[in-house]
């Protein structure tokens, strides 16, 4: 067997870096002894030239056996089983056209389908449309309405409001004049008294 590196450079290099001879040698046959029981499992696994061939004349026996074999069943079974492709070709497009006319016949309903579905759906987005228009339109105559009460509510307020000042006004007119007239009635009644006394 042939090693390929060098050992003795190895060695050397072992030898250079702090190893005594002792040990580099022992190191050096160490990885030869390695080397040479990985080489023996790499060659039991492999195969030699000679037995390459035998086991390819081998094959060739087996294969030229077997086109032997196809032939014949060419001749008999082939024949047959050719007979039944053919009528299985037959029935596929027999199928094959059934099959094609009820996928027209049911894109055909489909699209009949969609389209009442289609006509259904803008009738309903038009009656929502409708809807949205008159919820939105009640919305506003609400808003008008609560703006509208709420105005009145606030000029009945104010108007009260105006009615309690005018009738504290009247009421203290009415206090000014009865007293007034309360003084008037007792100074004249005091200027009879004194008189007659």
């Amino acid at each position: 067997r042939k090693l390929f590196f060098d050992t003795h450079a190895l060695v050397c290099l072992l030898e250079e870096n702090g190893f005594t001879t002792q040990q580099s040698e022992v190191i050096v046959s160490a990885l030869v002894k390695i080397m040479n029981t990985n080489l023996d499992m790499i060659y039991k696994d492999m195969v030699t030239k000679v037995q390459q061939e035998i086991a390819l004349q081998q094959v060739m026996s087996h294969i030229g056996g077997v086109k032997k074999d196809m032939i014949i069943l060419e001749k008999s079974e082939f024949s047959a089983l050719r007979s039944e492709n053919e009528k299985i070709k037959l029935e596929l497009q027999q199928i094959k056209k059934q099959v094609m006319d009820e996928i027209t016949k049911v894109r055909a309903d489909n699209k009949l389908k969609l389209n009442l579905e289609k006509s259904r759906v803008k009738e309903l987005v038009s009656f929502g449309y409708f809807l949205l228009e008159t919820s939105e339109q009640t919305i506003q105559m609400h808003a008008q309405q609560d703006r509208a009460l709420t105005q009145t509510d606030r000029k009945i307020d104010t108007e009260v409001a105006d009615l309690k000042t005018m009738l504290e006004s009247h009421k203290l007119d009415n206090i000014k004049y009865l007293a007034g007239s309360v003084f008037t009635c007792l100074t004249v009644a005091l200027g009879f008294y004194r008189l007659w006394i």
